[in-house]
């Protein structure tokens, strides 16, 4: 689940590592959904055509709205796509409005989630992004952490009594994996 440029960047990457498992998992399948958060040409599709990520298979072009009403209609659409889809596991990126509504609505549904770049934290609750965060976090099944300093919050924070279907991964950053990448395609 995806809606603003960050996520569509750490989606090629999810998104070729899928593409490169296939041929060992054929039943292995990518559905994007695209809540609209960022939505115009130069903030969205430009990512898909020039970064060759994947088309989203939903566009729900949500955007132009309060943090409420954005994130309120956003979860009512996904938890329709979900419905339909039927999804093993939901992958949420970040911190954006687009990142909590998609896991609420895999949450509400018993669809596990994978939360990338879990455990960062501002430590300023004033910031949308920051409750997003925390929130996300808490109701995700795989955590994978950019950095060390996110165990540790994680674990401050009192991973370990969530329950036992929670695992934790360093699993660096996918930001800089993006970046090397994509140093290759600039002119």
């Amino acid at each position: 689940i995806v809606g603003a440029r960050p996520q569509f960047i750490k989606c090629g990457s999810i998104s070729r590592e899928i593409a490169r498992q296939k041929k060992n998992f054929k039943d292995l399948n990518q559905i994007i959904i695209h809540t609209g958060q960022h939505f115009d040409k130069n903030m969205s599709n430009i990512f898909f055509q020039e970064m060759k990520i994947p088309k989203p298979n939903y566009s729900l072009g949500i955007n132009k709205k309060s943090h409420g009403s954005m994130t309120g209609l956003m979860i009512e659409k996904i938890e329709k796509v979900l419905l339909k889809e039927k999804p093993d596991w939901v992958c949420v990126f970040g911190d954006t409005n687009s990142t909590l509504a998609g896991a609420i609505a895999a949450s509400k549904l018993k669809i596990r989630i994978a939360h990338i770049e879990a455990g960062l934290r501002s430590f300023n609750k004033h910031m949308p992004e920051e409750i997003n965060r925390i929130i996300t976090d808490r109701v995700s099944h795989y955590l994978f952490c950019p950095t060390k300093t996110a165990l540790k919050n994680l674990d401050k924070e009192g991973v370990s009594s969530w329950g036992d279907n929670i695992k934790i991964f360093l699993s660096g950053d996918i930001m800089m994996d993006s970046a090397l990448f994509y140093k290759n395609f600039s002119k």
